[in-house]
């Protein structure tokens, strides 16, 4: 699937009412969901169908507290724009809805808000770098 079409996919959602739209093309699926009428983001996989890989335990120990993914495919920010201080640290205690990091798709930056209350015990180090759908990017207990 080409950039235009994704493009007119996402404005398509982005002025009507629906959540998520999903668009399969020969062995490729996008989708495209939103949280709010600002929120949307795009994750397209080969096969949308396959297991996401399992980050819910830790390799060499156990889970302690509630997992913080990538819900979408981008490059990921840690500070809301170059040298300013992160949206977070380890150990930092976070409120439902506050934001710890931004993942940019497409020239769209997304914020990515802690699902739940809580401190922070494991962070990424992907600071800069492009994150899969699924990826590990904070701990929160």
């Amino acid at each position: 699937m080409d950039l235009t079409k994704i493009e007119k996919l996402i404005d398509f959602v982005g002025r009507s009412n629906i959540s998520q739209l999903v668009v399969t093309e020969k062995d490729t699926t996008v989708r495209i969901s939103r949280d709010s009428p600002h929120d949307a983001y795009v994750s397209a996989r080969k096969d949308l169908d396959a297991p996401l890989p399992d980050t819910q335990a830790p390799a060499g120990g156990s889970l302690k507290g509630f997992v913080v993914e990538a819900p979408i495919f981008g490059v990921l920010h840690v500070a809301p724009a170059p040298g300013d201080p992160p949206f977070t640290a380890i150990g930092d205690e976070v409120v439902e809805g506050q934001t710890l990091f931004i993942i940019e798709a497409m020239k769209v930056f997304n914020k990515i808000v802690a699902p739940r209350a809580g401190k922070i015990m494991r962070l990424t180090d992907l600071n800069g770098a492009e994150v899969e759908v699924g990826d590990m990017l904070a701990e929160i207990a």
